[in-house]
C-alpha cells in the first residue's frame, strides 16, 4: 500500500508540474490533487524533493534493471537517457527551479550505480585495489553526466540513440584498459582514451 500511496503522490506532482513550476507547489497542493491528507504526505516523504528524489531514482531502477553489465550499459544509459525524455516536463522543471542540484544528484548516483557494476565486471580477472575501481568509475560518471547536463541544458534535442552511440564508440575498451594499468600497480590514465 505505501508504494501505491507513493506512485500516487508522484503522479500528482508530475501533474502539477504541468501547470506551474516546482518552487510554486506546496506539500498541500500535491495533497489536494491525491486525495490524501497533508499528514500522509509527511508519512511517506519529508518534503517535496524527498518526493522528487524518490520518482526519480523510481525512473532510474525501472530504466536500469537488468543493464548494469559491460554488454548491456550502452542499453542501460540509453533507457537513462529515453527516461528522462519520457519524463520531460517533470525533469525540465525540476531543472529550471531552485531544486537543479536535486537532478544532478540523482543523474551522479544512477550513473554511478550504472558504471560501477560495468567496473566490477571488467575487473573481475584482474587484481585492482577498490578505490581504483571507484576512481575509474567516478571518472565515467562524471564524464556521462556532463553530456546528460548539456543535452537537458540544450532542451533535450539531440537523439539520444546518438549520443550513446557516440559513447560506445569512444569507451570501447577504455575501462578494462584503465582497469589493467591500476592492476600493475599504474595510476590510473583516464586522461588517455
Amino acid at each position: 500500500m505505501s508504494d501505491i500511496t507513493k506512485r500516487a503522490l508522484e503522479e500528482s506532482l508530475k501533474n502539477l508540474l504541468l501547470q506551474k513550476p516546482l518552487d510554486k507547489i506546496t506539500i498541500s497542493d500535491i495533497a489536494a490533487d491525491c486525495g490524501i491528507s497533508r499528514m500522509t504526505f509527511y508519512y511517506h516523504f519529508k518534503d517535496i524533493y524527498d518526493l522528487v528524489e524518490w520518482a526519480c531514482m523510481e525512473d532510474a531502477r525501472r530504466a536500469l534493471e537488468g543493464k548494469k553489465t559491460y554488454d548491456t550499459w550502452q542499453q542501460g544509459f540509453l533507457q537513462i537517457f529515453e527516461a528522462v525524455q519520457a519524463n520531460r516536463p517533470f525533469i525540465m522543471n525540476v531543472y529550471r527551479s531552485v531544486s537543479r542540484e536535486h537532478v544532478e544528484s540523482y543523474l551522479y548516483k544512477l550513473t554511478y550505480d550504472l558504471l560501477i557494476g560495468v567496473v566490477e565486471e571488467r575487473a573481475q580477472d584482474l587484481s585492482v585495489r577498490e578505490c581504483d575501481r571507484e576512481f575509474i568509475a567516478h571518472f565515467y560518471k562524471y564524464a556521462f553526466v556532463g553530456i546528460m547536463l548539456d543535452w537537458i541544458k540544450g532542451d533535450m534535442r539531440a537523439d539520444p540513440k546518438e549520443i550513446v552511440d557516440r559513447l560506445g564508440v569512444m569507451l570501447h575498451g577504455s575501462i578494462r584498459a584503465a582497469l589493467e594499468r591500476a592492476a600493475v600497480g599504474q595510476p590510473p590514465q583516464t586522461g588517455n582514451f
